[in-house]
């Protein structure tokens, strides 16, 4: 999770006349409201209108910077546009995939914002527009973040839009807590302005490397009806295990690991989608001592799982959108709906794996009440395998987050997380520290089978809008939590941790990433007495 300083030349010699605000044709109907669209109207005409990074037609951003910004900005072109949306000229109108295309193209980083709204109704037609903003996505800099008293450094250049195509492109060196590794990456997500998505990586690292490829057509909309994707890894690293945020043992891993599948659905049906999915997986994870480490190893007992799975899944479609919540002054999409899924497959010696099992996966989501006062989402998971009898690398893991709207400009938010393990391999051990929502403490500071953790936030978003580059947020925050059970190196558990602190959120309105990032002061409050008084974390994260 990074902190990204972005590198823009300003030499004024390079400014011409700066480009208009919008490429697009504007209709002159101006915006008309769903309800006076007649039923069964067809679309006629969909315009795009595609706005730069800044709006120099405003006197707070017709700047020399800005203008630049503009100038050398390539704009989404608009087939990649097009591409996303669930409708097109002909269509019968339904303002629920005006909607959902919205959402879809909020998904992308190289947008700020998108609105669709129908404009001109003559008779039975109905004209529809679609205004996107975009954001800076050619990115060369410096990445730096500090969590639990641990730096990770980088140095980029990605283009999250290249050439206005939609696609990403990066190369990156990276220093970390667990590796330096040169890596090249690139994903498309509508691959040739189609709905197939292409995703590659190759790494080197000084402990191995990782490649990466991901291809297929997703499950795009609420409504598509099949989906066909495909995954293989190659992964070869030193893993290292932690205690009271020191390196105690490590063990090499060899993975290879494959995997296919094909979903079916009738599509979107009274407010609700059923889909089926069936594949197969190759999984193979064999272990061995790192000898080029001065830490005593600790292998885990390789496993090598071949099987063919089934898979259910029933979503609710139920969303809002919101603001000042998880972002900063960002238009949000919130699933308030229900929805389960599951996954079972069975790995066989007669299919050439080393150990027969069942493999099972499970999940769950619901919420209840209203983000105007007080909203509670509920999620479960359980996963792991029954095999010889018993189950083996079983977690359930729960997470309840209530937030309370107070106004505009504040919020109070509870977050609860429970893992429980059972017979857990050893290369998947359950973690707590700064790295995992324990602010006040080192990162992997604590081991077990089982964790549980509690944060408390009181959060205030603010009308400061620094340079016009990114908005500005504050919180005050108490966490706690620990771990107990089976601890893979043996260490002693030190009970409840907690701590306490206040933080900074900048939340970034002009470049393409939609992480907050997060200026922690963290005081622990527990722990032995190694633990630094004042914990310092910078990091990119998610959510507010």
């Amino acid at each position: 999770m990074k902190l990204v300083l972005i590198i823009v030349p300003t030499l004024a010699f390079f400014l011409f006349t700066s480009p208009s605000f919008a490429e697009g044709e504007n209709n002159a109907c101006g915006r008309a409201e769903p309800n006076q669209v007649p039923q069964g109207a067809t679309i006629g005409t969909v315009s795009i209108v595609r706005n730069q990074i800044f709006d120099t037609t405003k006197p707070e951003e017709d700047k020399l910077l800005y203008r630049f910004a503009n100038r050398y900005h390539v704009l989404t072109k608009d087939p990649t546009i097009r591409s996303q949306l669930l409708f097109g000229p002909g269509d019968e109108f339904d303002q629920r995939e005006l909607q959902e295309s919205e959402r879809l193209l909020r998904q992308n980083s190289y947008l700020y914002d998108a609105d669709i709204y129908p404009t001109c109704v003559v008779g039975n037609v109905v004209d529809i527009e679609v205004v996107t903003r975009d954001v800076w996505t050619l990115t060369p800099g410096i990445s730096i973040s500090r969590a639990g008293g641990e730096n990770e450094f980088s140095l980029d250049i990605n283009d999250s839009n290249l050439l206005g195509t939609g696609a990403d492109l990066r190369f990156e060196y990276e220093d970390d807590l667990d590796r330096e590794s040169y890596a090249i990456s690139f994903s498309d997500q509508q691959l040739g302005s189609s709905r197939i998505f292409l995703g590659t990586l190759y790494s080197n690292n000084d402990d191995g490397h990782r490649a990466v490829l991901t291809a297929g057509r997703p499950f795009f909309a609420l409504n598509t009806r099949w989906s066909l994707t495909g995954t293989l890894v190659d992964d070869e690293r030193i893993e290292t295990l932690y205690e009271l945020g020191d390196e105690v043992a490590d063990f090499r891993q060899d993975t290879t690991f494959i995997s296919s599948q094909y979903g079916w659905s009738k599509g979107l049906k009274n407010g609700w989608v059923r889909r089926w999915t069936a594949g197969a997986v190759y999984d193979d994870r064999q272990f061995s001592d790192a000898v080029s480490t001065s830490l005593p190893g600790a292998v885990p007992e390789g496993r090598k799982l071949v099987y063919p799975f089934i898979g259910f899944q029933i979503l609710q479609d139920k969303f809002e959108e919101s603001t000042n919540r998880d972002q900063i002054d960002r238009t949000e999409d919130l699933f308030l709906g229900s929805n389960f899924g599951a996954t079972l497959g069975w790995s066989s010696e007669g299919f050439g794996a080393e150990q027969d099992a069942m493999v099972f996966n499970v999940n769950a989501g619901t919420s209840f009440g209203s983000q105007e006062k007080n909203l509670v989402t509920l999620n479960a998971r359980w996963n792991g395998r029954l095999q010889d009898d018993r189950l083996r690398n079983s977690v359930f893991s729960t997470n309840f987050r209530y937030y309370r709207n107070q106004s505009d400009k504040r919020l109070f938010f509870i977050t609860v997380s429970g893992d429980w393990g059972h017979n857990l391999d050893l290369d998947n051990p359950i973690r707590l520290g700064g790295d995992t929502g324990l602010r006040g403490y080192p990162v992997r500071y604590q081991n077990g089978s089982s964790r549980a953790l509690i944060t408390v936030e009181q959060r205030y978003f603010t009308n400061w809008y620094p340079f016009r580059l990114f908005r500005v947020g504050a919180a005050v925050f108490a966490d706690a939590g620990r771990t107990w059970g089976d601890n893979p190196v043996g260490g002693p558990s030190e009970g409840w941790l907690s701590d306490v602190g206040i933080g900074l959120r900048l939340g970034s309105t002009r470049v393409g990433s939609s992480r907050v990032v997060h200026i922690d002061l963290a005081f622990p409050l527990d722990g032995d007495d190694s633990i630094d008084s004042v914990q310092l974390s910078v990091s990119g994260r998610r959510s507010f």
